[in-house]
């Protein structure tokens, strides 16, 4: 069987597909890695921004949510967390919000 240009290709994007998933699992692996070596802290912060993210593929769906926080310096966070905490915050909320690294764990209203 000759080696033509259609096998090429498909073995060229196979690898290509290949290195995007490798890479982009050694990443996750990574920042979880950071997360855990982040020590935990808890703030005082404001709400500022909510917001959601919605994918679909052929067989799943999905929401991702996140928080915007800003703290008492001024310097703003997203965070990535659960829908149950994200459903209990609202913009203008202040409280005491408890983070390791990029990873949510809390927020508790003042």
């Amino acid at each position: 069987m000759p080696f033509d240009l259609f096998t090429g290709l498909f073995f060229l994007a196979f690898f290509i597909i290949l290195a995007m998933i490798v890479v982009q699992f050694v990443r996750g692996l990574a920042q979880w890695g950071r997360n855990n070596a982040s020590p935990r802290l808890t703030v005082e912060a404001t709400v500022v921004a909510k917001r959601e993210r919605t994918w679909r593929n052929q067989n799943h769906h999905g929401t991702t949510y996140y928080a915007t926080f800003q703290v008492e310096s001024g310097d703003r966070m997203e965070l990535p967390m659960r829908g149950a905490d994200y459903g209990m915050l609202a913009e203008g909320d202040r409280g005491r919000l408890t983070f390791q690294g990029t990873r949510f764990l809390g927020f508790e209203r003042m």
